[in-house]
């Protein structure tokens, strides 16, 4: 009995620490999430096309950090003045929001699973801090904007997405195109930028407005405009 809950134990240790030695190698290539892996193992269709960040609309990325993660270009993958303000309006009774930054959900979606539990938090909290020390804020927002999950039959990443929604490639959107794929997140099933409702609509227009900002801007110099 001891020897197998060894086995077990071990077991449970590699897999935690296989993501750790795995990151550095992720400063190159095209990796796929544990999403579209799973999708494939299954006989789902997934659709996905890797584009460099130096190739997409220079809209995207900007529209993206403006949507998901305003403070991206300044915290260490954890915003943890967001995570206090949840943490209090879960205290107060409020309805918790969404906060992830983008680190943090590429290491969900590289290396974990989707759906709320304390156990995968626990796993992604240090893991989104070593990605943010071990590759930089472009790769980053790189591998983020071609494994996040952005159409409503299996489409991943900016590309795939654009050429579903709008019949063109993520290289030529415009402003209003860009906000649109970024305002169907978190769930591109139920939103679509190919037929925008009026909360998609919505959405875009405060994106692309936060794109502008100041505080947007201030995070492109800083990391040279990716």
């Amino acid at each position: 009995m001891r020897p197998t809950i060894r086995a077990i134990g071990l077991t449970v240790l590699a897999l935690v620490l296989l993501p750790y030695v795995l990151t550095p190698f992720y400063g190159l290539g095209h990796p796929v999430s544990t999403l579209m892996m799973g999708r494939r193992l299954i006989g789902a269709q997934v659709a996905r096309t890797w584009i460099d960040i130096d190739t997409m609309s220079p809209v995207l990325p900007r529209t993206a950090v403006a949507a998901e993660d305003a403070q991206f270009c300044f915290h260490h993958g954890i915003d943890w003045d967001s995570l206090r303000e949840r943490i209090e309006d879960a205290e107060d009774g409020d309805v918790v929001r969404g906060g992830s930054t983008i680190t943090q959900q590429v290491a969900k979606n590289l290396f974990l699973w989707p759906g709320r539990s304390f156990i995968r938090k626990g796993l992604e909290f240090p893991l989104a801090l070593w990605i943010d020390l071990v590759l930089s804020k472009r790769r980053i927002l790189e591998l983020y904007l071609n494994i996040a999950e952005l159409g409503p039959t299996g489409q991943f990443g900016v590309e795939a997405a654009a050429q579903y929604a709008f019949g063109r490639s993520a290289a030529v959107l415009s402003a209003q195109e860009a906000a649109l794929l970024v305002a169907t997140l978190p769930n591109p099933v139920t939103r679509s930028a190919r037929q925008p409702g009026p909360a998609v609509r919505r959405a875009a227009g405060v994106y692309i407005a936060r794109a502008q900002s100041a505080e947007i801007s201030n995070c492109w110099s800083r990391n040279r405009g990716f």
